[in-house]
């Protein structure tokens, strides 16, 4: 039986006032369910992983390996998928930090350029990308309609705005933009959306945690520096909570902090990471979600004034289905069960299940994790996420990264290693999904800490692929070879009156009777970033039609577009030629 709202606000208001600050992560539990009967169909998506063959190679250094004295070291960082030479081929972003103790002179985040042959050269100094710091969360988007996708870092320290100057390089435009902070800020989640619908990008930012090196406590000196009785780096809880920004873009290469005028500093009680914008409850407007650790979730419904409300209780993605805080760690949002609407599914905290809100329409939620077969596995700690459709059949896919944060726990508690494998669980259809293990290859089952993922077409063959941090080693890239006879579509969009990148546009696709619906997005999974391309599994459809709202609200329709291609649709205009594309 479901609750009633009126009881579910009451536990969550209970709930969260009955926790004491006994340790710094929330430890919120969720029972697993029986798995059900395996459906026995075959899976048509075949993971390889290429990294290092590929020229990925290079470790991503985030904190010491063990122990990790200070929570800095255990959040670790994001990466992207992004073609920011406009040659129709996606590159590669990897970011990193470095160690408190003993720090690696000159270590940068990694820009890796596709070589169009299935290798990659980095290109990091070249390009200019040689900030030192710890880079926290990527999101891409052309903040000044030059037909370059810029880039924006969050980082413990100052954010960074990368102008992508159209020649392979960029410049640091940060101070100039009028986004450099007066102070120290811990910036994870970061998301480029027109809220305003002015056809400017403008951007939001969340924030996690206050943490200062010199004055944060070390493991054990505070009763929030202990997990299982075992003394951990301190926080998030009895950390001070970090505070969310909004910035209207000037239209001139500047912007302006709007955060309080525009409602976003009203939300000051959470630790803000992965961010996603998405029109919920489908008015044409972008709204915000932000996935919290140890705290409420945010939702941030857009009022097309200028502001906005954070709503996330009353419309039921603030707390679990029992009204408990949880730890959120990554997000995927899209249309999962082809209602039309955008459902959420949140990553959690090790012992706690992910969560898998279903959009009834109007961006009101319920949980669907149990129902969903969703609710199978609550062993490892989880991060960046997806919604894609590896095998082509229609309906979306959801992989999980894993890794827990405390290296020195294993040696005690064996069933919480430090290094875990990426969890799979395949779209049956309808919102109903099964876990698999070897089905998609033993690559997938190699244990790592991960943290971001990211999703996109590295070479160009039509269906999707995973690019993984993981940290204290080389990130993964898994190579998707699909077999079968599925067929797919992609969709790459150009804005002309809405903004260039087409972030906050909305696609649908009705292919063999069945309707499917996606959003452009500028960050999603853990503080990444995927391809901008959209891509559709058809099934055994040969044909699709495709409607796209632009971030403005104007409509095109495109009807009996033949499968297995790419399609660029520019504002206005309509199929245009692509770039790059074999």
């Amino acid at each position: 039986m479901k609750q009633s709202r009126r009881a579910f606000l009451l536990s969550a208001l209970n709930a969260a006032a009955a926790t004491a600050i006994a340790q710094g992560v929330v430890a919120h539990k969720g029972a697993v369910l029986p798995r059900g009967k395996r459906s026995g169909l075959p899976y048509n998506a075949h993971f390889v992983e290429v990294a290092r063959k590929v020229g990925i190679d290079h470790p991503v250094l985030y904190g010491s390996q063990n122990p990790k004295n200070y929570i800095l070291e255990s959040i670790g960082c994001g990466c992207a998928f992004l073609d920011y030479d406009n040659d129709g081929w996606v590159d590669i972003l990897v970011l990193g930090g470095n160690r408190f103790v003993d720090p690696e002179p000159g270590v940068t985040n990694r820009l890796y350029h596709n070589n169009r042959d299935g290798t990659f050269r980095d290109v990091t100094i070249e390009a200019g990308l040689t900030k030192t710091g710890w880079a926290s969360g990527v999101c891409v988007g052309d903040y000044n309609n030059d037909g370059f996708d810029d880039i924006f870092l969050t980082y413990w320290g100052q954010n960074v705005l990368y102008r992508n100057n159209g020649n392979g390089t960029f410049t640091d435009v940060t101070r100039e933009a009028g986004l450099l902070g007066p102070a120290t800020r811990y910036g994870t989640g970061c998301a480029f959306l027109d809220y305003n619908r002015d056809g400017h990008l403008d951007l939001f930012v969340s924030n996690y945690v206050g943490f200062d090196y010199g004055k944060t406590p070390r493991p054990g000196e505070k009763s929030y520096c202990y997990f299982l009785n075992l003394p951990v780096n301190c926080g998030p809880r009895g950390l001070p909570f970090g505070q969310h920004s909004l910035y209207r873009n000037n239209g001139d290469g500047t912007f302006t902090d709007v955060s309080q005028a525009a409602g976003i500093s009203s939300a000051r009680s959470n630790y803000g990471l992965t961010v996603v914008a998405g029109d919920f409850d489908d008015d044409g407007w972008p709204d915000i979600y932000v996935a919290c650790d140890s705290s409420p979730s945010l939702l941030f419904m857009n009022n097309h004034d200028g502001t906005f409300s954070e709503e996330g209780g009353v419309r039921g993605v603030a707390y679990s289905e029992d009204g408990q805080e949880q730890a959120g760690m990554g997000l995927a949002v899209a249309d999962y069960d082809g209602s039309g609407h955008l459902g959420i599914f949140k990553t959690n905290f090790g012992g706690d299940l992910p969560v898998l809100y279903r959009n009834l329409g109007k961006a009101v939620f319920e949980d669907a994790t149990r129902e969903s077969g969703l609710a199978v596995d609550n062993r490892f700690v989880c991060w960046g996420t997806g919604l894609e459709d590896f095998d082509n059949d229609g309906w979306p896919d959801i992989p999980v990264a894993t890794g827990h944060i405390y290296p020195e726990l294993e040696s005690r508690y064996p069933d919480s290693p430090y290094k875990s494998p990426l969890l799979l669980y395949r779209n049956l259809g309808h919102g109903h999904f099964e876990e698999l293990f070897d089905e998609a290859g033993t690559a997938i089952l190699e244990p790592h800490s991960s943290r971001g993922m990211a999703f996109g077409d590295f070479d160009n063959d039509g269906d999707i692929d995973m690019l993984v941090v993981n940290l204290g080693e080389p990130p993964s890239l898994f190579r998707n070879d699909v077999s079968g006879k599925n067929h797919w579509i992609k969709i790459r969009l150009e804005g002309t009156v809405s903004n260039r990148s087409a972030i906050g546009a909305r696609i649908e696709v009705i292919a063999g009777g069945a309707k499917q619906m996606k959003e452009v997005q500028s960050q999603s999974s853990f503080l990444s970033c995927n391809d901008f391309r959209l891509h559709f599994g058809l099934g055994s459809a040969l044909v699709a039609d495709v409607s796209v709202r632009w971030p403005n609200g104007k409509r095109q329709s495109l009807t009996a577009l033949k499968a297995d291609q790419l399609y660029t649709i520019r504002e206005g205009a309509g199929i245009v030629a692509n770039r790059g594309w074999k």
